[in-house]
């Protein structure tokens, strides 16, 4: 396994939809794997494979982690089918600049196992922050990043600080981090 670079935004790879997996072979289990120990070593708890410039619709989520345990999810081709119309906040996107969003309580989500066939989960519902991270990484497979989901005042806000960083080497000194995601509120 390796640990793999991470894109940072603004970057125009993370705004492209990233391909469907058509076949699980060892080249696609070697990524998740890779992706796993990347995400392990920016002391993530997602990942989405266009983060480390892969553009193909793979994701690991490990939300134990946070309890100090390692449950790991690899889920390739995931998609949401239903987010709850109850909604929570989280704080979302890169330690610098991060800004709460509002995301479903609970998802329910399709995926094609890594045996192959496809299957329904339903992981999400007992979990906000399972949730939240599902529909985090999954935005990612489509082209969409958290600030999307913001209005476009702070957007703006936010993508100039960013750019600003990298232009001026700031996001080189700082080690490479998953993006945030912390509890900001009670379920709305």
């Amino acid at each position: 396994m390796a640990i793999l670079p991470l894109v940072i935004a603004p970057d125009e790879r993370l705004n492209r939809k990233s391909a469907t997996v058509e076949k699980v072979d060892d080249g696609i289990r070697r990524i998740l794997d890779d992706m796993l120990e990347t995400m392990y070593a920016n002391d993530g708890i997602g990942l989405a494979a266009v983060q480390v410039g892969v553009h193909k619709r793979l994701i690991v989520i490990d939300v134990a982690r946070r309890e100090g345990r390692n449950e790991p999810i690899k889920l390739v081709n995931p998609e949401i089918v239903t987010a709850a119309e109850q909604l929570s906040a989280f704080t979302e996107g890169w330690p610098l600049l991060p800004r709460p969003v509002l995301r479903g309580r609970a998802a329910r989500i399709r995926h094609r196992a890594l045996s192959r066939r496809e299957r329904a989960a339903e992981g999400a519902q007992r979990d906000r922050l399972l949730a939240t991270c599902l529909q985090h990484e999954i935005d990612h497979t489509n082209g969409v990043v958290f600030v999307d989901h913001i209005s476009g005042l702070k957007r703006d806000m936010i993508l100039r600080r960013l750019r600003k960083a990298k232009k001026l080497g700031l996001l080189d000194e700082l080690p490479d981090r998953v993006p945030v995601l912390r509890d900001d509120h009670e379920t709305l």
